[in-house]
């Protein structure tokens, strides 16, 4: 490795909006974030399933098609 070209490796802090915290080295330096995985829905397991269902029901009542005629007999 050539010497002086390289930026510096020092210790970071990483925090997150919940208040966790991540002690890692990184050429950034200290970093804020709005969201992590401690308190991200799909890591947690707290993820909130949207029933798209009726979009396509939605969508065939606008375009004036029944379930038959768009090809999905469900």
């Amino acid at each position: 490795m050539k010497k002086g070209i390289h930026p510096a490796y020092d210790a970071a802090v990483f925090s997150c909006a919940c208040g966790n915290t991540v002690h890692t080295r990184s050429t950034a330096g200290d970093l804020k974030y709005d969201i992590c995985s401690a308190c991200h829905p799909f890591y947690t397991g707290k993820q909130k399933l949207v029933d798209s269902a009726g979009m396509v029901d939605k969508y065939l009542r606008k375009y004036g098609k029944n379930r038959e005629e768009a090809g999905g007999g469900n």
